[in-house]
């Protein structure tokens, strides 16, 4: 099975096309060689894949038949990313240091006296 719809297939994609633009942008390696969307994948394969900023790496047990259900991935795919990619990725959610989204308009009074006052400890 070719490594982009094994992808889609697993549920690590939306779409078979994002699979195979992570493909050819260099995030997926197999056994630790970049690959094309086209490399045939087989069982006891290594994969490593970045994704959302979290390097997941799983070893291949079978090759589904089609998409499957999210209960049945574990059959497919053995994980063995490490925690620390996750805990990572929780502490980069809390390292936004402003609150505020693109275009809410204005700030308010109190996103202003904040302002202010970061630029007074600043000087």
């Amino acid at each position: 099975m070719r490594i982009d719809k094994y992808l889609w297939c697993v549920r690590y994609y939306k779409t078979r096309s994002l699979a195979t633009i992570a493909c050819k942008k260099g995030h997926v390696r197999v056994n630790g060689d970049q690959v094309k969307p086209s490399r045939d994948v087989y069982p006891t394969d290594e994969v490593q894949l970045r994704k959302d900023q979290i390097n997941y790496t799983f070893t291949i047990n079978d090759l589904p038949p089609n998409r499957v259900g999210a209960k049945l991935v574990d059959i497919y795919r053995t994980d063995t990313t490490p925690k620390e990619a996750f805990e990572a990725q929780e502490l980069l959610k809390y390292s936004k240091d402003y609150y505020r989204k693109k275009g809410t308009g204005r700030p308010t009074k109190k996103d202003r006296r904040d302002i202010d006052d970061y630029q007074d400890e600043i000087e």
